[in-house]
């Protein structure tokens, strides 16, 4: 906008030179042509700038890639997608870790437990394999004497080899009619004095009471005289491997050995025949007690159950079943498995589990750092570039608002151009035909430039925008409101006018303070010029110029360029007509001034009050 003053201040320039000679004044008004066809081409040349920028515009919308537009869309998103993703990816990488190993664990426990179960058989195998060798010894015997049956046992070095039995035992079979005789046989034979208990009830066939025990112990004859047959579980025992002639294990039981004590065994027996002729006949039973704790620890000695846990149950698990437990609770099971032991033809159920609380393995550990490191990487590499991505936006906004404000200029600056130029021209044509001498001419076109050079300058302050009224008028009267006589009184609201009309306001006051000075109240000290305005609506406003105490305004007089000026060029830039009243006491003239909003002129006005990004 600096441009139009620079224009006007070349204008009187060439003013002044022209004063040097009057010839020279008709070449400028000549150049009237050349000036329009300049103003074309200026037009043509800002059409094609802008045609330009809007290429350049739409090159640069046309290199958004789609990803920066989806970066743009979803700021808040995609870094949260991201982040779930790889935090997915990660989850399920752990869970197919933790299944494999879950997989290794299982098949390393199931291992184990096959290992366990073999080392419970082959301690049961080797029991029944002493039972089988002292059977066959005893059905070559016709009786079974106390020594040598002691010489058997000692021989079969069961403190080395048979860990975890309590010994071997003799309990031969007792006819109802056979219990005298027994009793005082025991009493007469054995370790210590002892008779058969309890007593036949008559239900049973025979009686089967433990008469040897070895090795002689005080827990062994704890169970001397005891008549095995006649407690249930131990009877069917019997009766199995009676009927299977093969070593058969009883169910749980507790020994009579633990002297009271609730801990579970169970008994291994081995019938013995002797031959007649009507076929084998049932002489006895070799049997082995144990206790179940420590039958199976003896095991797991040969195959060690590391940090698992070991139960072993009579048939199917359960409290009421368990024989045997090196379980401790110390935790919740995490994984379990079940192996069917053959112990003496009675199955048992052999339970390995692994103990503890759930925590991942170190791998998963290492992983699950790794995802959330990797992921938390991504979300915040994601999160630069959509912060990039904004700022990248926000300066090609810029840029595009920076371009069309340069356009818009460019066409509002031609606009203004060209009407100032049309003013100053209308200006130089009326001058021209009113002056009579070169000196007047050159004088009348100096002031008037100047008039709208200085309300240029107040336009060009406020980023033509809008203008106070009242420094419109003060800035035209400035040079008569010096002094101790102030001749000029001002007062008004404080209004705002758009730059086309302050600047026709300034052609008005300057006419009008021209006159006043040559012809007017302001050429004698006595005169006074009162300028007043007011709204009378909001989007119109009145400014009064009123004399007093000039010299009489002669009522015959020739139209002048002011009046010209002010009632043609102004009054149609401000569209609305002037009320010139030339009163014999003063001039007076009324104008109307529409007030514009400022979105009506600004360049900017759509612009300024956007907030930025």
């Amino acid at each position: 906008m600096d441009r139009i003053p620079t224009v006007l201040m070349r204008l009187q320039y060439c003013v002044q030179e022209e004063r040097k000679g009057w010839p020279t004044v008709p070449r400028l008004l000549s150049r009237r042509s050349a000036a329009g066809l300049d103003k074309r081409v200026a037009a043509r040349r800002c059409l094609i700038g802008g045609l330009k920028e809007r290429a350049i515009l739409q090159q640069l919308g046309a290199k958004r890639s789609r990803t920066r537009r989806w970066l743009l869309r979803w700021p808040r998103a995609l870094p949260l997608a991201i982040f779930s993703l790889i935090s997915l990816i990660t989850l399920v990488s752990i869970y197919a870790i933790e299944l494999g190993q879950a997989q290794r664990d299982m098949t390393q426990l199931s291992a184990r437990a096959t290992a366990i179960t073999a080392a419970l058989e082959r301690r049961a195998n080797a029991s029944s394999a002493y039972l089988r060798a002292g059977a066959a010894l005893l059905a070559t015997m016709e009786d079974v004497p106390a020594d040598d049956f002691r010489r058997f046992v000692s021989e079969l070095r069961l403190d080395a080899d048979y860990r975890g039995a309590e010994g071997i035992g003799w309990a031969p079979v007792v006819r109802p009619d056979e219990v005298a005789e027994y009793n005082a046989f025991a009493a007469r034979t054995g370790p210590v004095p002892f008779t058969l208990y309890p007593q036949p009830r008559g239900d049973a066939p025979f009686s089967a009471p433990v008469t040897y025990l070895q090795p002689d112990t005080e827990r062994n004859r704890r169970a001397l005289g005891f008549d095995m047959y006649s407690e249930p579980v131990r009877r069917a025992a019997m009766d199995e491997a009676w009927r299977t002639s093969r070593p058969t294990a009883s169910e749980k039981i507790v020994l009579l050995q633990e002297g009271g004590e609730e801990a579970p065994g169970f008994l291994i027996y081995m019938p013995v025949f002797a031959s007649s002729p009507e076929g084998r006949v049932l002489r006895g039973f070799i049997y082995s007690p144990f206790n179940a704790d420590a039958f199976l620890q003896n095991a797991l000695e040969l195959e060690d159950a590391g940090a698992f846990g070991v139960r072993l149950y009579d048939g199917n698990p359960g409290e009421a079943t368990l024989l045997a437990s090196t379980l401790l609770d110390d935790g919740p099971v995490l994984r379990e498995v079940r192996h069917t032991v053959t112990i003496a033809n009675n199955p048992s159920v052999l339970v390995l589990s692994a103990r503890g609380q759930t925590a991942l393995t170190g791998l998963s550990m290492v992983t699950l750092l790794f995802g959330l490191l990797v992921a938390m990487l991504l979300m915040l590499l994601l999160r630069m570039l959509i912060q990039q991505a904004q700022e990248d936006e926000a300066s090609l906004q810029r840029f595009e608002e920076q371009a069309s404000i340069r356009n818009t200029l460019t066409r509002e600056l031609n606009h203004r151009v060209k009407n100032t130029l049309a003013n100053v021209l209308s200006i130089i044509a009326l001058t021209r035909r009113r002056a009579t001498s070169l000196e007047e001419f050159a004088t009348g076109l100096d002031g008037r430039i100047r008039a709208l050079s200085a309300t240029h300058d107040l336009l060009t302050q406020s980023d033509w925008g809008a203008t106070p009224l009242g420094a419109v008028v003060r800035a035209e009267l400035l040079p008569y409101t010096f002094g101790e006589d102030q001749k000029v009184e001002m007062a008004g609201p404080e209004l705002d006018l758009a730059p086309n009309d302050a600047l026709s306001l300034g052609l008005a006051v300057h006419e009008l303070a021209t006159n006043a000075a040559k012809y007017g109240a302001l050429s004698t000290p006595e005169g006074k010029v009162t300028v007043t305005w007011r709204a009378l609506a909001d989007n119109l406003v009145q400014v009064e110029w009123c004399e007093r105490g000039g010299p009489p305004v002669p009522q015959e007089r020739g139209r002048g360029f002011g009046t010209d000026l002010i009632e043609r060029i102004v009054a149609h830039e401000l569209r609305h007509p002037v009320e010139l009243d030339f009163d014999p006491a003063g001039v007076r003239c009324v104008l109307r001034i529409p007030v514009r909003q400022r979105g009506e002129f600004a360049i900017r006005a759509g612009k300024a009050n956007t907030p930025q990004s």
